[in-house]
């Protein structure tokens, strides 16, 4: 019984971990951070994203019920939306663009990502990203399609499986700063197979079961196996880009960083955004 019990209080201390890490929620746990905590802890990812992505769908369903324009109700939910995270993955896609276009050396994208200055080309990146996300909210808050008759509640599974391809990042590309002490890549040591196979059942069943419940409530129409398939987009979609991005990434810097894990969480977001206002309007 012991034995059972303090297996429970470990993984409800990495469910714990998840939350502090990747979010502002406000999560009032002490915890002794260690790397067999934190390997356990990236099999929630995809659990906290389904928070996350709950949460704004909830804020733009409750903004745009008090009447406000889709864009003006968009830009609020993304302001929250940001909130939630402390824009912890922007500050990654600009300092990712910063370092990536700078075409200098490996060691030195490597130290311009370090900086805790911002450049041209991470304003420009997260200005872009945003405008793209923003259009994209606006579409979906005010979106009715025949096979999606309310598709705004699917938004929770943007980043769910977001962060969902930054456990497989960490586990299928290596770190780049690995042979330097200190930073995330020590964090997450000994991140292996297991624990992304783990997460990807997760993020299979929320993902299902979310639809499923979202289809039972009379949101959205579709059957079991149509939900099984929409999910399967998500992820295939989630999957194709990380890997085009953490390939490429890779052979510039010689391995992924903490700031692109950020970086591609924030474009495979709006790439899914834009994934779900295409089932939206077809």
């Amino acid at each position: 019984m012991r034995a059972v019990v303090a297996l429970i209080g470990a993984w409800g201390a990495a469910c714990a971990a998840a939350f502090q890490f990747l979010t502002r929620l406000p999560v009032p746990v002490r915890l002794e951070y260690d790397d067999a905590l934190f390997r356990r802890s990236v099999v929630f990812y995809p659990f906290v994203g389904w928070v996350l992505g709950g949460l704004v769908a909830v804020l733009g369903g409750m903004l745009t019920a008090l009447g406000l324009p889709p864009t003006v109700a968009a830009a609020l939910t993304l302001c929250g939306w940001i909130a939630l995270t402390g824009a912890l993955h922007l500050d990654g896609l600009m300092d990712t663009a910063d370092g990536i276009f700078s075409h200098r050396s490996r060691e030195r994208m490597l130290e311009i990502m370090k900086d805790s200055r911002v450049g041209a080309m991470g304003v420009i990146a997260c200005v872009l990203l945003l405008l793209i996300k923003w259009s994209l909210l606006s579409e979906l808050l005010g979106t009715s399609g025949e096979r999606l008759p309310s598709s705004w509640p699917l938004v929770s599974l943007a980043p769910l499986w977001s962060r969902w391809f930054m456990v497989t990042a960490i586990v299928g590309w290596p770190y780049a700063r690995a042979s330097q002490s200190g930073g995330l890549g020590g964090f997450f040591r000994g991140v292996g197979w297991r624990h992304a196979g783990v997460q990807t059942a997760l993020a299979l069943a929320l993902s299902w079961l979310t639809i499923c419940g979202l289809t039972a409530a009379g949101w959205i129409s579709s059957t079991p196996g149509e939900g099984l398939r929409l999910a399967l987009a998500f992820g295939l979609t989630a999957g194709v880009l990380g890997a085009v991005m953490s390939t490429y990434i890779a052979r510039k810097l010689g391995g992924l960083t903490g700031d692109t894990y950020g970086a591609m969480n924030e474009t495979i977001e709006a790439a899914l955004l834009l994934l779900l206002w295409m089932m939206a309007v077809r």
